[in-house]
Protein backbone atom coordinates (compact mmCIF):
# COMPACT_ATOMS: atom_id res chain seq x y z
CA UNK A 1 0.00 0.00 0.00
CA UNK A 2 2.69 2.47 0.96
CA UNK A 3 4.46 1.67 -2.53
CA UNK A 4 1.54 2.53 -4.70
CA UNK A 5 0.99 5.64 -2.46
CA UNK A 6 4.55 6.54 -3.32
CA UNK A 7 4.05 5.55 -6.63
CA UNK A 8 0.37 7.49 -7.33
CA UNK A 9 0.85 10.44 -5.10
CA UNK A 10 1.12 13.12 -7.66
CA UNK A 11 -2.11 11.75 -9.43
CA UNK A 12 -3.42 12.04 -5.69
CA UNK A 13 -2.21 15.06 -5.27
CA UNK A 14 -4.21 15.96 -8.98
CA UNK A 15 -7.35 14.70 -7.53
CA UNK A 16 -7.37 16.29 -4.61
CA UNK A 17 -6.57 19.79 -6.03
CA UNK A 18 -9.70 19.15 -7.83
CA UNK A 19 -11.67 18.46 -5.15
CA UNK A 20 -10.78 21.54 -3.37
CA UNK A 21 -11.01 23.33 -6.57
CA UNK A 22 -14.77 22.37 -6.92
CA UNK A 23 -15.98 22.70 -3.42
CA UNK A 24 -14.22 26.27 -2.61
CA UNK A 25 -13.67 28.03 -6.10
CA UNK A 26 -15.30 26.90 -8.87
CA UNK A 27 -17.75 24.30 -9.46
CA UNK A 28 -19.80 22.95 -12.37
CA UNK A 29 -23.34 22.08 -12.30
CA UNK A 30 -26.11 20.26 -14.20
CA UNK A 31 -29.42 21.24 -14.41
CA UNK A 32 -32.26 18.98 -14.62
CA UNK A 33 -35.63 20.96 -13.95
CA UNK A 34 -36.83 23.75 -15.80
CA UNK A 35 -37.33 26.42 -13.01
CA UNK A 36 -35.56 28.60 -14.80
CA UNK A 37 -36.71 28.03 -18.09
CA UNK A 38 -36.03 29.94 -20.71
CA UNK A 39 -32.68 31.40 -19.06
CA UNK A 40 -31.09 28.17 -18.24
CA UNK A 41 -32.50 24.73 -19.84
CA UNK A 42 -32.89 20.93 -18.55
CA UNK A 43 -29.85 19.47 -19.84
CA UNK A 44 -27.08 22.67 -18.81
CA UNK A 45 -24.05 22.50 -17.12
CA UNK A 46 -23.90 25.86 -15.49
CA UNK A 47 -20.12 27.18 -14.43
CA UNK A 48 -20.93 28.36 -10.60
CA UNK A 49 -18.12 30.91 -8.99
CA UNK A 50 -17.75 29.91 -5.20
CA UNK A 51 -16.10 32.90 -4.31
CA UNK A 52 -18.38 35.74 -5.64
CA UNK A 53 -19.96 36.15 -2.25
CA UNK A 54 -17.73 33.86 0.67
CA UNK A 55 -14.77 32.06 1.07
CA UNK A 56 -15.98 28.84 2.86
CA UNK A 57 -14.17 25.80 4.66
CA UNK A 58 -14.36 23.54 2.13
CA UNK A 59 -17.35 21.03 2.45
CA UNK A 60 -19.00 22.69 5.03
CA UNK A 61 -21.35 26.58 5.42
CA UNK A 62 -18.50 27.97 7.41
CA UNK A 63 -17.96 31.51 6.28
CA UNK A 64 -13.72 32.57 6.58
CA UNK A 65 -14.56 35.74 4.41
CA UNK A 66 -17.53 37.88 3.18
CA UNK A 67 -15.55 38.32 -0.44
CA UNK A 68 -18.66 39.92 -2.31
CA UNK A 69 -22.30 41.33 -1.65
CA UNK A 70 -25.35 39.38 -3.29
CA UNK A 71 -27.18 41.74 -5.92
CA UNK A 72 -30.57 41.82 -7.38
CA UNK A 73 -30.81 39.60 -10.77
CA UNK A 74 -28.03 37.07 -9.67
CA UNK A 75 -28.37 33.50 -10.91
CA UNK A 76 -27.33 31.90 -7.36
CA UNK A 77 -27.15 28.21 -6.93
CA UNK A 78 -27.69 27.36 -2.72
CA UNK A 79 -28.57 24.94 -0.22
CA UNK A 80 -32.84 25.15 0.24
CA UNK A 81 -33.45 26.23 4.05
CA UNK A 82 -35.86 23.28 3.93
CA UNK A 83 -34.10 20.19 3.17
CA UNK A 84 -30.69 20.99 1.46
CA UNK A 85 -31.88 20.15 -1.48
CA UNK A 86 -29.20 21.83 -4.12
CA UNK A 87 -31.41 24.66 -5.98
CA UNK A 88 -30.28 27.67 -8.60
CA UNK A 89 -32.94 30.36 -9.26
CA UNK A 90 -32.46 34.04 -9.29
CA UNK A 91 -31.90 36.26 -6.34
CA UNK A 92 -35.03 38.95 -6.50
CA UNK A 93 -34.73 40.71 -3.51
CA UNK A 94 -32.26 41.89 -0.67
CA UNK A 95 -32.29 42.21 3.26
CA UNK A 96 -34.47 44.22 4.41
CA UNK A 97 -36.90 44.37 1.62
CA UNK A 98 -40.74 43.92 0.93
CA UNK A 99 -41.65 41.07 -1.72
CA UNK A 100 -44.99 41.05 -3.03
CA UNK A 101 -45.88 38.77 -6.11
CA UNK A 102 -49.75 39.97 -7.29
CA UNK A 103 -50.93 38.24 -10.30
CA UNK A 104 -47.71 37.10 -11.01
CA UNK A 105 -45.96 40.32 -11.00
CA UNK A 106 -42.90 40.92 -8.64
CA UNK A 107 -43.33 43.90 -6.24
CA UNK A 108 -40.20 45.04 -4.30
CA UNK A 109 -40.63 47.82 -1.69
CA UNK A 110 -43.74 48.36 -3.13
CA UNK A 111 -43.13 48.80 -7.05
CA UNK A 112 -44.18 46.74 -9.40
CA UNK A 113 -40.84 45.66 -11.68
CA UNK A 114 -41.52 47.04 -15.35
CA UNK A 115 -41.99 44.17 -18.03
CA UNK A 116 -41.50 44.41 -21.87
CA UNK A 117 -45.20 43.40 -23.85
CA UNK A 118 -45.38 39.21 -23.59
CA UNK A 119 -45.05 36.75 -26.65
CA UNK A 120 -46.65 33.55 -27.12
CA UNK A 121 -44.39 30.14 -27.29
CA UNK A 122 -44.99 26.31 -27.00
CA UNK A 123 -43.10 25.52 -23.74
CA UNK A 124 -42.29 21.72 -23.61
CA UNK A 125 -42.65 20.99 -19.37
CA UNK A 126 -42.20 16.86 -20.18
CA UNK A 127 -41.06 14.11 -23.25
CA UNK A 128 -43.98 14.76 -25.54
CA UNK A 129 -45.74 17.63 -23.24
CA UNK A 130 -46.34 20.71 -24.59
CA UNK A 131 -47.79 23.83 -22.97
CA UNK A 132 -48.94 27.53 -23.98
CA UNK A 133 -46.97 29.88 -22.33
CA UNK A 134 -45.94 34.21 -22.17
CA UNK A 135 -42.50 35.15 -22.05
CA UNK A 136 -40.93 38.86 -21.33
CA UNK A 137 -38.39 40.53 -20.51
CA UNK A 138 -38.59 41.63 -16.70
CA UNK A 139 -37.00 44.66 -15.36
CA UNK A 140 -35.18 44.15 -11.99
CA UNK A 141 -34.31 47.21 -10.36
CA UNK A 142 -32.50 47.65 -13.79
CA UNK A 143 -31.35 43.91 -14.41
CA UNK A 144 -32.99 42.85 -17.57
CA UNK A 145 -34.16 39.16 -18.00
CA UNK A 146 -36.22 36.98 -19.56
CA UNK A 147 -39.28 35.50 -17.31
CA UNK A 148 -42.15 32.49 -18.67
CA UNK A 149 -45.69 32.52 -17.49
CA UNK A 150 -47.14 28.49 -17.99
CA UNK A 151 -50.54 29.32 -19.34
CA UNK A 152 -53.16 27.38 -16.67
CA UNK A 153 -50.43 26.52 -14.11
CA UNK A 154 -51.37 29.37 -11.58
CA UNK A 155 -48.51 28.01 -9.46
CA UNK A 156 -47.89 30.65 -6.62
CA UNK A 157 -49.64 33.68 -8.43
CA UNK A 158 -49.90 35.82 -5.50
CA UNK A 159 -47.48 35.87 -2.45
CA UNK A 160 -47.12 38.19 0.48
CA UNK A 161 -45.78 40.94 1.69
CA UNK A 162 -42.85 39.48 3.32
CA UNK A 163 -39.99 41.56 4.70
CA UNK A 164 -36.22 39.86 4.88
CA UNK A 165 -34.19 39.63 7.93
CA UNK A 166 -30.80 40.57 7.78
CA UNK A 167 -28.29 38.24 5.71
CA UNK A 168 -31.98 36.56 3.97
CA UNK A 169 -32.63 36.49 0.28
CA UNK A 170 -35.57 35.85 -2.09
CA UNK A 171 -35.29 33.68 -4.72
CA UNK A 172 -37.32 32.88 -7.59
CA UNK A 173 -37.40 30.70 -10.73
CA UNK A 174 -37.47 32.76 -14.38
CA UNK A 175 -39.93 29.84 -15.54
CA UNK A 176 -42.08 31.60 -12.79
CA UNK A 177 -45.32 28.92 -12.35
CA UNK A 178 -42.98 26.03 -11.88
CA UNK A 179 -40.52 26.82 -9.48
CA UNK A 180 -40.39 25.72 -5.83
CA UNK A 181 -38.72 28.83 -4.51
CA UNK A 182 -38.61 30.95 -1.70
CA UNK A 183 -42.19 31.63 -2.06
CA UNK A 184 -42.81 27.80 -1.19
CA UNK A 185 -39.09 27.53 1.50
CA UNK A 186 -38.78 30.30 2.29
CA UNK A 187 -36.03 33.15 2.34
CA UNK A 188 -32.19 31.90 1.83
CA UNK A 189 -30.00 32.79 4.87
CA UNK A 190 -26.41 34.02 3.65
CA UNK A 191 -24.69 30.51 4.82
CA UNK A 192 -26.82 28.68 2.70
CA UNK A 193 -25.61 30.38 -0.78
CA UNK A 194 -22.80 28.08 -2.57
CA UNK A 195 -22.40 30.50 -5.41
CA UNK A 196 -23.04 32.81 -8.87
CA UNK A 197 -24.16 30.93 -11.84
CA UNK A 198 -22.09 33.02 -14.58
CA UNK A 199 -22.42 30.42 -17.86
CA UNK A 200 -23.01 27.27 -19.21
CA UNK A 201 -20.72 25.18 -20.37
CA UNK A 202 -22.05 22.47 -22.17
CA UNK A 203 -25.96 21.33 -22.60
CA UNK A 204 -27.90 18.74 -24.16
CA UNK A 205 -31.71 18.26 -24.94
CA UNK A 206 -32.68 16.13 -22.19
CA UNK A 207 -36.47 16.09 -23.19
CA UNK A 208 -35.94 15.22 -26.24
CA UNK A 209 -33.09 13.38 -29.03
CA UNK A 210 -30.34 14.43 -26.27
CA UNK A 211 -28.22 15.99 -29.07
CA UNK A 212 -25.82 18.82 -28.12
CA UNK A 213 -26.58 22.33 -27.82
CA UNK A 214 -23.38 23.77 -29.33
CA UNK A 215 -24.86 27.68 -29.32
CA UNK A 216 -25.22 27.15 -26.16
CA UNK A 217 -21.84 26.15 -25.17
CA UNK A 218 -19.67 28.11 -23.12
CA UNK A 219 -22.52 31.17 -23.26
CA UNK A 220 -23.17 33.74 -20.74
CA UNK A 221 -25.96 33.86 -18.45
CA UNK A 222 -27.76 37.06 -18.25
Amino acid sequence: MRTWLKNNRGFLALLLGMGLLRTAVADWNPVPSGSMRPTILEGDVVLVDRLAYDLKLPLTHVVLARLGEPQRGDIVTFDSPRDGTRLIKRLVALPGDQVEVRAGRLLINGTEQAYSAPHEVAEPVAPGVIWPALRAREDLAGHQHAVQFLGGAGHGRDFGPVTLAADHYFMMGDNRDNSEDSRFIGSVPRELLIGRATRTLVSADILGSWSPRFERFVAPLE
